[in-house]
């Protein structure tokens, strides 16, 4: 999952534990059958969108992936379990005061255990690919380059890809979703120390390529490298939890470290991509790229400078990261504000980045409309609201602050990638949080008609883009699986489209999840 911590929120998730023990007696009252994830009576309410149907009758392509996504620390758990090695989020979850509800991700939705039991669900739902990370201390304990391989981390993932294959699943690996090895942030600072930490990740990126990359052709370097920068170093809500706010943060510098920590995640990126290329694209005749976080920006009214704003918003949240691995340079306007803040790239470097993607990553879940005159930096100076001139909202509220319904920003975001990069998007995450689905009792839950209605106005939104506007979508993973431990929020927010009772460790498939493969049985070619 994306920024979920990037803006404040409103309240913090109760836990549910009353209402869990009447599950048992629920759970007979569903059908969880392949008939009724395929053909179920979900709720089908229309968002206030441009859509028209008339931009949405022709399907997709055959070809066209798609499925759900996870990330291995929110799912997995069995953190010191065959010899894994501890990560920065171990060690932050564990702190007092980092997660909302006080809990970690030593069990979370205890993947590691019952990983066959998930693809089974995923078997069941009918989908097409699956987006999963890899835990680099599971692989790689130390996580240096002169550190042993776990090979029972190995033999872990290796499995794990020949039961998605059989169960006719294309595995969409990605390398690092955050959880950076303990050992190397204790080392040398992890990815605020550029010369180490890239040698490292390299290290560790080919280890995988020789295990997996047989039998996987689609790798994502990182995941969201903003909120690895921006939160983690900050803000410092995230793991290593480093900010100037010395209320929040023993060390840290928010002035500083997000604009290294980015530099050294763009070069390490980069030399992972040039390593596959050189050593593996050829024999494995996979594809390579990264995956970037970042919301569309509207201006908040026609007026010159809240124009300017919305640009500059997108500046500092995508182009941070894309206008160098895909042009080759930072944005104007971010060098403008950081000034010798910003690290430059040698040509050296530059050569290794450019054009280090063989298509664009893309992670987004909302819109903000945006003024100018704002104090916050890591937002380009730029203001976000919800709510228009007129004062009407954009969307539906979701369980995050930071997070409402817009389809139609979805849509000018998948245009305005398109036309600036040129590249493949593959959307590899996109989800909503439904407000107080936690303390529901579960039918309540499972019912989850604001997430069917984001979905179906997202979906259209998909179908316009490639069809109306010739934009190159090639997947869609909405995010998530199924609940799980959502970083500093806990377990109170749910993204999943399966319902996780925490306390059995039980799923239940939701309406969004009969929904969604429903929509791409009927709008995908066969």
């Amino acid at each position: 999952m994306g920024n979920t911590a990037s803006r404040p929120r409103s309240r913090v998730p109760t836990s549910n534990a009353e209402n869990k023990k009447d599950l048992a007696r629920q759970e007979t009252k569903r059908s969880t059958s392949d008939t009724t994830l395929h053909n179920g009576t979900a709720a089908h309410a229309s968002p206030k969108t441009a859509i028209k149907k008339a931009e949405v009758q022709k399907k997709l392509p055959k070809d066209f992936l798609w499925g759900f996504a996870t990330a291995s620390f929110q799912i997995e758990g069995s953190t010191d379990v065959d010899g894994r090695g501890p990560s920065i989020w171990d060690e932050f979850s564990r702190t007092p005061g980092k997660t909302l509800d006080g809990r970690d991700g030593d069990v979370a939705t205890d993947s590691y255990r019952l990983w066959k039991d998930d693809i089974a669900l995923l078997k069941q739902y009918g989908i097409k690919s699956y987006r999963f990370s890899l835990s680099w201390s599971r692989i790689i304990p130390l996580g240096g380059r002169n550190d042993p391989v776990n090979e029972r981390g190995i033999k872990f993932y290796s499995d794990f890809i020949d039961a998605l294959l059989a169960a006719g699943i294309t595995p969409f690996v990605t390398l690092y979703h955050w959880d950076l090895p303990q050992g190397l942030h204790d080392r040398y600072g992890g990815w605020l120390n550029k010369e180490e930490i890239v040698k490292d990740y390299v290290r560790y990126a080919k280890v995988c390529f020789e295990a997996f990359g047989d039998r996987v052709k689609h790798w994502l370097t990182m995941n969201e490298p903003w909120c690895i920068a921006i939160l983690g170093y900050g803000r410092g809500v995230f793991a290593p939890g480093r900010s100037s706010d010395r209320n929040r943060s023993a060390e840290g510098d928010s002035r500083t470290e997000p604009w290294i920590v980015g530099h050294s995640v763009i070069l390490a990126h980069a030399h992972a991509v040039k390593l596959y290329r050189e050593q593996f694209k050829s024999a494995q005749k996979g594809q390579i790229g990264i995956t970037l976080n970042g919301d569309w920006a509207m201006p908040y009214d026609n007026t010159p400078e809240n124009i300017a704003a919305a640009q500059h918003a997108l500046d500092f949240a995508i182009g941070w990261f894309a206008d160098p691995v895909y042009l080759g340079h930072y944005p104007a306007y971010m060098k403008e504000v950081l000034g010798d803040r910003l690290p430059t790239f040698t040509p050296e470097e530059l050569k290794v980045v450019k054009g280090s993607g063989d298509f664009y990553g893309m992670n987004t879940y909302t819109t903000n409309l945006c003024k100018a005159g704002g104090s916050d930096e890591f937002q380009g100076n730029v203001d976000y609201t919800f709510k228009r001139p007129d004062g009407t909202e954009l969307g539906c509220q979701a369980h995050c602050a930071w997070l409402q319904t817009y389809p139609d920003g979805f849509r000018a975001l998948l245009n305005y990638i398109w036309k600036k990069y040129k590249l493949p998007i593959y959307i590899t995450e996109n989800g909503f949080a439904v407000k107080d689905e936690d303390s529901k009792p579960l039918l309540d839950a499972l019912a989850d008609k604001d997430r069917v209605e984001y979905f179906d106005g997202n979906t259209k939104a998909v179908l316009a883009a490639v069809n109306e506007d010739g934009v190159d979508i090639k997947a869609y993973f909405p995010w998530s699986f199924m609940d799980n431990f959502e970083w500093a929020d806990g377990y109170g927010t749910r993204f999943g489209v399966t319902y996780v009772d925490y306390e059995t460790q039980k799923r239940y498939p939701k309406d969004s999840a009969k929904f969604l493969v429903r929509w791409f049985k009927d709008n995908v070619e066969i």
